[in-house]
């Protein structure tokens, strides 16, 4: 009984253990095999890949875009009303647990496409 209640406590104490914090942070709460496609913030701002993801949504119906929450409004709704027009299920991530206000990098991903539930067999491009 004294290691339940220490496990119990040091769950507590430390955060419940998850699998891969890293990378799920980096693909916007996706673990990589589930990731179709991935886009920094950087090529988000060309109209070249706004009309490339314009394709893939039209191709790819079946999965979820994911936005980064960091990245400025305008960008965040260019990519949401996108979706939007597809009928493409979206989720604005805005990485819980940070403590400060950071400004994404310009090579963090901003927008994910991704199978909330299995692994994806071929991605797009990574």
């Amino acid at each position: 009984m004294t290691e339940d209640l220490n496990a119990f406590i040091k769950a507590r104490a430390l955060g419940i253990p998850t699998l891969k914090p890293d990378e799920k942070r980096a693909f916007l709460g996706n673990f990589r095999d589930r990731v179709a496609m991935a886009v920094t913030i950087r090529q988000l701002h060309t109209e070249a890949m706004a009309q490339l993801l314009e394709q893939v949504l039209t191709r790819y119906p079946q999965y979820r875009v994911y936005l980064n929450g960091l990245m400025s409004q305008p960008l965040i709704d260019q990519y949401m009303k996108q979706a939007l027009a597809h009928d493409i299920p979206f989720t604005i991530m805005a990485q819980p647990g940070l403590r400060v206000k950071k400004t994404p990098r310009a090579d963090d991903f901003g927008w994910v496409l991704a199978d909330p539930k299995q692994k994806i067999a071929r991605p797009i491009l990574l």
